[in-house]
């Protein structure tokens, strides 16, 4: 078993000859692992598109849950998911996190293949996708015992861009490879991850390693549990990872639905995912300059006018501004991504005089906020399949979405950005909040 009792990071000495190659290898295959996570988690929105064109006819109603259902799934998942590495060891659990992605591969395989398969069974095969959704979590709790402090932030962004780029390259990939010879073969959707997680399963397991110090903090949670900022943090990443991830889902299926002239663009629908997923990054640079809460207040200004733009498309009919708003959503929601993520550490920093612990509590926060902002796109793509259900039109999502969007701005004002929170709590300011 490679288990590594001796691990000292924040030593310099330590760090350049042996912790930074030890690292590295582990962030290699925690990419490789999450990656596919991500793929699997939203396979069903590619899949979903076509599953007219073989003999499948559901209703918008039934196509959305087959939408909602892994998102919800991969919502919940990420609490356990985050507390599975220090009881498994990050290589024990990275491996068995990747091969279960076999198992929603193998069963989709057979819901696609079998003549007259259930509706009930595609929503189990949706619900099993979701286990792809628990491996960001667990992928970010353990690469962050590898590194020291000052090169977590680094590490872990690289470990969330790998991973969110999961969703392009399904999205990429799939609508593809399922047209290879004659008609469309949803199987290969499948068939082509199956290899791949194969793989990824006999990496984690040779190569990783597990943390003996990688212990459960529980008293850092029930601390943030207990502090209003957590709770502040997890709505506004509903309002950016929850638009990510949510766009992510319907995107495609948007596509079909309200421009049927224009659904062979369906295939150019992983531009939104790779372009937000790229963004992460370049929202964390930005907030470190300027700051967090105030990247983050525009970033909901300019989501407002993304929004606007799409209702004005769908008024228009006009699929060139549909497509366009919509990539600036994804750009948009990717920069949030990463301007909330850069905010959690600011903020608890100004809450404990232990820097240990407010570093714990804000590793605490970020996972919690993980799996809030993850429900968020369930609630995205609900209100899609309200607004499609009931009016046949996306005008009271994204009505309902846009106001959404007004109280994050709100509530990123009124809690970082108005002037007596600096007067009451100065160190905020100085925090880079």
């Amino acid at each position: 078993m490679s288990w590594i009792d001796h691990w000292e990071p924040e030593k310099p000495e330590f760090w350049e000859s042996t912790g930074k190659r030890i690292a590295r290898k582990n962030l290699a295959f925690s990419i490789f692992a999450e990656n596919l996570g991500f793929s699997v988690w939203v396979l069903m929105s590619i899949v979903v598109v076509s599953l007219g064109s073989v003999g499948f006819n559901f209703s918008v109603g039934q196509q959305f849950w087959l939408l909602i259902v892994p998102n919800l799934i991969g919502a919940v998942l990420r609490v356990p998911y985050t507390f599975a590495v220090p009881k498994f060891g990050g290589r024990l659990w990275t491996t068995i996190s990747a091969g279960l992605l076999l198992i929603p591969c193998a069963m989709l395989v057979y819901a696609v293949t079998t003549p007259g398969t259930p509706y009930w069974f595609f929503l189990l095969t949706s619900a099993a996708m979701g286990l792809g959704g628990g491996n960001f979590s667990s992928s970010m709790a353990n690469i962050s015992f590898f590194y020291p402090e000052g090169k977590k932030g680094l590490a872990l962004g690289m470990n969330a861009a790998g991973g969110n780029l999961g969703v392009a390259v399904t999205q990429l990939i799939v609508p593809v490879v399922i047209t290879i010879g004659t008609g469309i073969h949803l199987a290969y959707a499948a068939l082509i991850w199956m290899p791949f997680i194969v793989l990824a399963t006999a990496c984690a397991w040779f190569f990783m390693d597990s943390l003996t110090q990688a212990k459960p903090d529980g008293q850092s949670y029930k601390l943030a549990m207990s502090n209003k900022h957590t709770w502040v943090m997890s709505f506004l990443y509903i309002g950016t990872f929850g638009s990510f991830i949510g766009y992510s889902f319907a995107f495609p299926s948007l596509i079909k639905i309200s421009f049927v002239d224009y659904k062979g663009w369906v295939a150019l629908a992983f531009l939104g995912a790779l372009i937000g997923s790229v963004a992460r990054p370049a929202g964390g640079w930005l907030a470190d300059r300027i700051g967090g809460a105030k990247v983050t207040l525009w970033t909901f200004v300019g989501l407002g006018v993304g929004t606007i733009g799409v209702m004005t498309s769908v008024d228009m009919k006009s699929f060139p501004l549909f497509f366009s708003s919509f990539i600036l959503l994804f750009v948009l929601a990717g920069v949030g991504n990463g301007s909330t993520y850069r905010m959690i550490p600011a903020i608890f920093k100004t809450q404990s005089d232990d820097d240990k612990s407010a570093k714990r509590q804000a590793a605490a926060v970020v996972g919690i906020a993980g799996a809030i902002g993850a429900a968020g796109g369930v609630l995205v793509n609900l209100v899609f399949k309200f607004s499609l259900e009931g009016s046949k039109t996306l005008t009271p999502a994204l009505t309902a979405i846009l106001v959404f969007y007004a109280l994050c701005l709100g509530t990123t004002w009124w809690f970082y950005l108005r002037r007596n929170v600096f007067v009451q709590r100065p160190s905020l300011a100085y925090a880079g909040v």
